[in-house]
């Protein structure tokens, strides 16, 4: 007899108990005690992906008001993480980037996580289980990229 077809709201909450898990363990595993924050990690992952842009616009990515974010950029920025520059048409405003240290301590940070989680994945799946997590990767990707839209739709 055929499995029954998962109902969205099954492999919704399913799929977020598991990515939560997953998020939180990569970002407890490559904690350091010296090392930047959980807010301050998901800042620099939006400059890195996104490049410069506005605090105001890093607020947006951020889904925060800008407030909450004043004083995390001003510690990147004593941290040696991020430099600001004058907007290029905007005299008033600031573009933040990560400095050459800043992507260079990032990085190294990623490499830790993936080196970590690479090592899990190795000890726990097969070969075939683990050509399953990259077509899953690709399905979690789809669903990432329609919620983005969902969310900039809402938006407007």
């Amino acid at each position: 007899m055929a499995s029954p077809i998962p109902d969205p709201a099954q492999c919704a909450s399913r799929l977020r108990t598991s990515v939560s898990l997953l998020s939180r363990q990569l970002r407890s595993g490559s904690a350091a005690p010296d090392g930047p924050s959980v807010a301050k990690l998901s800042v620099l992952g939006q400059l890195h992906r996104h490049g410069p842009c506005t605090p105001t616009a890093l607020a947006g990515l951020e889904r925060v008001k800008l407030q909450s974010l004043t004083r995390l950029l001003a510690e990147l920025e004593a941290e040696g993480w991020i430099g600001r520059t004058s907007h290029p048409s905007d005299g008033r405003q600031w573009l933040l980037s990560l400095t050459a240290e800043g992507v260079r301590r990032l990085k190294a940070l990623m490499r830790r996580r993936e080196a970590a989680l690479a090592e899990a994945i190795g000890a726990t799946l097969d070969a075939g289980q683990r050509t399953l997590l990259l077509q899953a990767c690709g399905l979690i990707d789809g669903i990432a990229a329609a919620l983005d839209s969902d969310l900039l739709a809402a938006r407007s």
